[in-house]
């Protein structure tokens, strides 16, 4: 672009949502968490914000988990949704459905206009 640099990316606190998410599908160990966040948008999450985000999400009442014995290795802690991570759950769909909702009428109007704005080069 020239002159002008447009901003964009997903919403501040996304990974909240993405693990809040994929908790509600069941209980995941933070490995698999990492795992399928690419899936989700997040292609390149930090572990340690990934445990960060889970200790702030376990004191807040979110999630709860525990430590699981392995026969082929260390313990790893097992995290699941609480009730109240539920609510929450369903809170940040709303929000997200919104945010959808909008995009997408901002998506419309440029279909729009697009073929009659005349091509830049880069």
């Amino acid at each position: 672009m020239t002159g002008v640099e447009a901003t964009g990316g997903l919403p501040r606190n996304y990974l909240r949502p993405c693990l809040l998410l994929l908790l509600g599908e069941g209980p995941a160990h933070g490995y698999d968490l990492l795992e399928q966040l690419p899936a989700l948008g997040i292609e390149r999450a930090d572990p340690g914000g990934l445990y960060r985000c889970l200790r702030a999400m376990e004191q807040e009442g979110l999630v709860r988990s525990w430590w699981e014995r392995s026969t082929a290795g260390p313990a790893r802690r097992t995290y699941e949704l609480t009730e109240e991570g539920r609510d929450w759950l369903h809170a940040w769909a709303g929000t997200l459905r919104e945010v959808h909702r909008m995009v997408g009428g901002y998506l419309d109007r440029y279909a729009s206009l697009a073929p009659a704005l005349p091509q830049t080069r880069r």
